[in-house]
């Protein structure tokens, strides 16, 4: 006995150490997958930008240059110096003389053929002459010609064989303009414009000047060099600007010197792996110490895999998509609905593991913020706020309200900054852009509610708005419990109402044992009339065996667990159908055998509840709440000692069996849950005064 006993206990301790050694393995696991993909997804180089606003107080902390850098000139005085520059930029273009040779050829052919005897010889002399103009001054397409005016240029060089001579733009002809130049004429007696028309005369009109892009560049370099961008130096070591000191317009030129001068850098291998060192350990420390908060606290909730995968998105969530955000220069971060991760970890799990993982998700993002302790402190109050005010999220109006009080909680917060920062409070110096980000944030924050149900059936969660919408008795099961087992479902009210009391005074999940209590009893609707709140005079228990009594009873927990999964409840509701009984017997037929069967050796499974027993401290409520309640109707008088003594009595049993081993419930717990058990019993059983009779006259 004593050798299998040993063997028993041992066999027990290496499946535990091989239960916590897997764990330990899983969750190490999971948290260097977080870490690299954090740290893959974080912004390298330089940028991380600075917001550098004109005119008002500088919100970080001393700037001192680590190198020297040149000072840029505003951006005002190098557009005049570029403006005046590009007056001197003279784009070249060639001038082709086989073009006008080849037209002008082209037409003396075609006069000599079709115009002779129309028109007369002195319109030939007129025509070859204006040809001759308008090839010598040279004819560029319209779309150079537009472009040229647009950019403002005067003048262009005209170049022949690599010898050029500067042109007025106006002097130079589109195919249009020199059409108009040939049939235009000031002698309108000898040269007639319809005449000149008649000679089809654009058909000898064709571009000769050709854009030369590569002198043109380099003309355009060499006076690009002539400009001179920068006004000065900084020198490493020097301080540029303190805390709180207000932005002028020489260190504005100067931040954002320095900036671009980063931005435009290199940077070497050294610099490049000493980066992601920093980032390897930042993003390291901070989810080590969120595992070891769960590992020390919530140990529970590192032994489901839905949990830990829920808690590592919603950690991992907010800064991927902040580092994606900085990477693309895109929006603003106060528009990025933070609060959405302590909302639903504070209503899928509780109020601590809410604000240790936004904490941590906000540190996180923080990395890559440019103002990042305003930023901290900002979505952490926020954070507060919101889990401050969703205690239970079972109605619409409560996320709405949370969301009106975490953006006013937010703005606030932020204001506060502005005014710490002002030297004097104008409009002027208040940071209108954020404070709308800040709004936006807030309408983003409502469509938590939407993604309440793709989680919950992602993870496998159950949320307060799930159960209040469960609770409804017009759901189908419940509607069948209430019309084919009406004593049961009254029991069910009952024991709804008790627990829920319980639950509240001890701090518990009330709404999950009010909604669990309303189901517990459920697969009584496989034969209804073997229990007899469902009875009416006539006991079918009177015609079978205590065992077969006992299997019929029992298997309600089955059947409702069959039901349960055929209309599809929460996982956590079928937890307490199976936990109401735990392993206990029933008793009534137990007994009754034991006593006519003293001799008989017996088979106690006939009689014990498959369980399991309670792990949770509301699943104990229930099972406490339902044998009190059934129990107290069998009660022949309903007074303080009775139902003082019947209370102790179940309760003292459950407890003294170790029902309650398994679940986180203390002594005080259930002195406690015996004393609400008592005055709710009371109330609901207190004598009534009997009224007196008319007497005749």
């Amino acid at each position: 006995m004593y050798f299998c006993a040993k063997l028993t206990a041992m066999s027990r301790y290496n499946h535990y150490n091989t239960f916590t050694t897997r764990g330990y393995i899983y969750r190490t696991l999971v948290c260097l997958a977080a870490i690299i993909i954090l740290v893959a997804l974080i912004p390298r180089g330089n940028q991380v930008k600075l917001d550098i606003k004109k005119g008002k107080p500088w919100n970080y902390g001393t700037v001192i240059a680590r190198e020297n850098f040149p000072i840029l000139k505003p951006e005002e005085v190098l557009k005049q110096e570029r403006d005046s520059v590009m007056r001197m930029y003279k784009p070249i273009y060639e001038l082709n003389t086989q073009v006008a040779q080849t037209q002008i050829e082209a037409f003396k052919t075609a006069f000599d053929k079709e115009m002779k005897n129309s028109v007369g010889t002195p319109y030939r002399t007129n025509i070859l002459g204006k040809l001759q103009t308008v090839y010598s001054k040279g004819i560029m397409q319209s779309s150079d010609y537009d472009n040229l005016q647009k950019a403002h240029t005067a003048a262009v060089v005209v170049s022949i064989q690599n010898i050029g001579g500067t042109s007025n733009l106006d002097d130079v002809f589109t195919p249009k303009t020199a059409y108009e130049f040939l049939i235009n004429d000031g002698d309108t007696v000898h040269f007639q414009r319809s005449v000149l028309q008649h000679c089809n005369l654009s058909r000898f009109i064709e571009p000769n000047l050709t854009y030369d892009e590569e002198r043109s560049k380099s003309q355009l370099d060499n006076l690009e060099k002539q400009l001179v961008r920068f006004s000065g130096q900084v020198l490493a070591g020097q301080k540029i600007i303190d805390h709180g000191d207000i932005v002028d317009e020489k260190t504005y030129n100067i931040l954002r010197s320095m900036q671009e001068h980063h931005e435009g850098r290199k940077r070497s291998a050294s610099e490049q792996f000493s980066q992601l060192g920093g980032q390897l350990i930042y993003v390291s420390i901070l989810l080590i110490c969120l595992l070891i908060f769960f590992n020390q606290f919530r140990s529970d909730y590192l032994q489901r895999t839905r949990t830990v995968m829920l808690i590592t998105l919603l950690t991992l969530l907010f800064p991927a998509i902040t580092y994606i955000m900085v990477r693309n220069s895109f929006l603003n971060p106060y528009l990025i609905p933070y609060c959405i991760v302590p909302i639903f970890i504070r209503v899928f799990l509780d109020s601590r593991a809410a604000f240790i993982t936004h904490f941590t998700s906000i540190l996180l993002s923080a990395l890559v913020i440019s103002s990042p302790y305003e930023f901290i402190v900002v979505q952490s109050v926020a954070g507060l706020v919101a889990i401050y005010n969703l205690r239970q999220l079972s109605q619409r109006s409560e996320l709405f309200r949370a969301v009106i009080q975490v953006t006013l909680s937010s703005a606030l917060c932020y204001l506060g900054f502005d005014l710490i920062h002002m030297n004097t409070i104008t409009a002027d110096h208040f940071d209108y852009a954020t404070y709308t980000y800040i709004v936006l944030n807030g309408f983003l924050l409502l469509i938590s509610y939407l993604l309440l149900i793709p989680f919950e059936r992602m993870f496998k969660f159950t949320s307060t708005v799930t159960l209040v919408e469960l609770s409804n008795s017009n759901n189908e099961v419940l509607r069948r419990l209430s019309e084919e087992a009406p004593g049961t479902f009254q029991h069910s009210m009952q024991v709804a109402n008790l627990a829920g009391e319980v639950a509240n005074t001890l701090g518990a999940k009330s709404q999950l044992v009010r909604t669990a209590a309303l189901y517990h009893d459920i697969g009584k609707l496989d034969a209804p009339v073997f229990f007899t709140e469902n009875q009416n005079g006539i006991n079918p228990h009177d015609n079978l065996s205590y065992v077969k009594s006992a299997q019929i009873i029992i298997s309600h927990v089955k059947k409702g667990l069959e039901l349960a999964e055929h209309y599809k409840l929460p996982e956590v509701i079928r937890r307490f159908i199976a936990t109401h009984h735990g392993t206990s017997k029933a008793k009534y037929f137990y007994i009754k055998y034991k006593n006519e069967n003293p001799l008989l050796q017996i088979d106690e499974k006939f009689f014990t509840y498959p369980g399991p027993n309670p792990t949770t401290i509301e699943e104990a409520i229930l099972m406490m709440c339902d044998a009190v309640e059934a129990a107290s109707r069998s009660l022949p008088e309903y007074t303080d000692e009775s139902i003082s003594n019947l209370i102790n009595r179940i309760i003292d049993s459950q407890v003294s069996e170790g029902y309650f081993s398994l679940c986180p419930i203390t002594f005080q717990d259930i002195s406690t849950t015996k004393q609400v058990l008592k005055q709710k019993l009371m109330t609901i059983y207190h004598t009534r005064i009997s009224y007196p009779e008319m007497k005749g006259e």
